[in-house]
């Protein structure tokens, strides 16, 4: 007779998230809201890209933004500055968001009549991996100067994303960044993955993206009717 039972609570936690995702995506079919969740290391430029991408989108469609971070309201300043709809989530401490919390930001945001909605997700490349938001889609962003040996050390979040934007190319005559090296890396992982070099700054490779994601929000809505 045993003395103790043993839980797995890991894989419990992430088979229940896995179906609140499942059924949140649902919704979001419902809604016609196309779900972005966007995911990085800290500083490589999620909210410059998210600001570009607003730039390039606003006269098509309507966008809101979702703000994750530990704390502080930094980011959900900046955006809202941009004049668009932006609720910032606090996650008290915890280094991912789920899917459950993913739905109460979009339930604050009052999202009913938005297209898009960007989640900046928590500037971290191993837990954000790990669980599933309930976005559409995935993305991160690779800044040149984090190297291009990420692919190697933190494999599962290139194999989660749908897209990788490679940022801050326009630095990369001030560093040893292997373009090729890292498009390899990821295919190998991910042979389906989009790779976008892109530029927030200067706008550099902002259409290419732009487009990607104005198709993908279209197929979204085609498969809600």
């Amino acid at each position: 007779m045993e003395q103790y039972k043993v839980i797995e609570i890991k894989k419990s936690i992430f088979e229940d998230n896995n179906r609140q995702a499942d059924l949140f995506r649902e919704e979001l079919k419902k809604r016609k809201t196309f779900l972005l969740n966007l995911m990085s290391s800290p500083g490589s430029g999620k909210t410059t890209t998210i600001l570009r991408t607003i730039e390039a989108l606003r006269e098509e469609m309507k966008i809101g933004v979702l703000e994750a971070d530990i704390d502080s309201d930094v980011d959900a300043g900046t955006v809202a500055g941009a004049g668009t709809k932006v609720i910032q989530l606090h996650t008290g401490g915890m280094c991912h968001l789920d899917a459950d919390m993913t739905r109460q930001g979009l339930n604050g945001l009052e999202a009913e009549g938005l297209d898009l909605v960007i989640l900046e997700n928590i500037g971290n490349l191993i837990c954000p991996a790990e669980f599933d938001t309930g976005a559409v889609k995935n993305a991160m962003i690779l800044s040149v100067p984090e190297g291009d040996d990420k692919p190697l050390k933190y494999p599962l979040m290139f194999s989660v994303v749908d897209v990788l934007l490679i940022n801050k190319i326009d630095a990369k005559d001030y560093f040893n960044f292997d373009f090729e090296a890292v498009k390899e890396r990821v295919k190998k992982l991910n042979p389906d993955i989009r790779v976008i070099p892109v530029s927030a700054k200067t706008g550099e490779g902002m259409d290419e993206w732009a487009a990607w994601l104005r198709e993908q929000v279209e197929n979204w809505k085609d498969r809600g009717n």
